[in-house]
């Protein structure tokens, strides 16, 4: 009888044992499984957020590139020219004497009187003569003149209105000291033409 007793919890016992052990082997993978979920969750997280870092910088990188193409193309358009001497193969002096017409033109023109005028052919810091000086002649004027604050006012808003292109140095302006509506000026300024 006892062992009928025995047998009959036999079979549940086994049972139990059985899913206490699958339950024990079975566990520890299911929450190794959660983890490993958990983690992959979070590292796509975080990479999702990543990528939509780098996406918003890919978009302020192109709307950056395009501003920069249209201040470019802006640039591009509203560059002026070099001056083209009439005749090619001239020395510096030759090549910009035309331009230094134009530029003693306007001076008289804004009657502003000319104490004087130098130049110095190819000067060697200029960017174009280091860089690029078989195409460009490039000579620097230092100009000593005198004028009043309006002719001279005109004399520069004339000058930045040149059709060739020019760089002006530096500027130097002292008034008269007897007068001082009257100004003492020096002027640098870099003329350029095309070989």
């Amino acid at each position: 009888m006892e062992n009928d007793k025995l047998t009959q919890y036999f079979v549940p016992i086994l049972l139990a044992f059985a899913i206490l052990l699958a339950l024990g082997l079975f566990v520890p993978k299911v929450v190794e499984s959660f983890t490993t979920y958990n983690g992959i969750k979070a590292q796509v997280a975080a990479n999702q957020e990543k990528y939509n870092g780098l996406e918003t910088k890919l978009a302020n990188f192109k709307t950056q590139e395009q501003a920069e193409k249209a201040q470019e193309q802006a640039n591009m358009e509203s560059n002026k020219p070099f001056y083209k001497p009439v005749m090619t193969g001239m020395d510096t002096d030759a090549a910009i004497a035309g331009e230094l017409e134009e530029i003693i033109q306007l001076i008289r023109a804004n009657k502003i009187k000319v104490r004087s005028i130098e130049t110095l052919p190819d000067p060697g810091d200029d960017n174009f003569v280091q860089g690029a000086g078989n195409q460009y002649n490039v000579a620097r004027l230092s100009m000593e003149m005198i004028a009043n604050y309006v002719n001279y006012d005109n004399f520069l808003k004339e000058l930045y209105k040149h059709d060739h292109f020019l760089d002006i140095e530096s500027v130097e302006i002292v008034p008269y000291r007897k007068n001082k509506k009257i100004l003492l000026i020096k002027s640098h300024l870099k003329v350029y033409a095309k070989k």
